[in-house]
């Protein structure tokens, strides 16, 4: 069985994702616009990176990825290389509410505003997960997350 993942990371060019990308995986990337089936090695994960609107503007999608792979440790060891806070969607099916995975493998819930466009999502006011926060207490979706309102964990402790 294979996986998608969808990331999404602060300020970084989609050029410099690929080599970070295929170090922190320890497998092969490809471009999708290159990827030609008949030739793919087996252990390739073949990504799709391109630039949207708003924050967190760098998107990524891998493909085919095994699932022996943690995509938590994965996303940890690409925000360490990267220098970059980097997102993934969090359990809730939320579409503002992801997971902020920092350089130190830090990984915490928060919330954007997000709008469509015809360029995709744009996400928008970056705000922690928190019970301080009327939108976070009650019978809102955050309780029902594996990560409650404030929760911090580290990545590896999070796989």
């Amino acid at each position: 069985m294979t996986e998608l993942w969808n990331w999404r990371i602060d300020g970084v060019r989609p050029v410099e994702v690929y080599p970070a990308l295929a170090e922190a995986l320890g497998r092969v990337v490809m471009p999708l616009a290159a990827a030609d089936p008949a030739r793919l090695p087996a252990y390739a994960v073949v990504c799709d990176v391109w630039e949207a609107p708003g924050e967190f503007a760098t998107v990524v999608d891998c493909y085919g990825v095994p699932e022996r792979l943690s995509e938590h440790a994965s996303i940890a060891a690409l925000a360490r290389l990267l220098g970059r806070n980097c997102l993934l969607r969090d359990d809730t099916l939320d579409a503002g509410r992801h997971l902020l995975v920092a350089p130190d493998g830090t990984v915490r819930p928060v919330h954007f505003e997000v709008r469509d466009t015809d360029d995709g999502e744009v996400l928008s006011k970056l705000r922690l997960c928190s019970l301080g926060d009327p939108g976070c207490r009650g019978w809102s979706q955050c309780h029902r997350s594996r990560w409650a309102p404030d929760t911090v964990a580290p990545a590896l402790a999070a796989a």
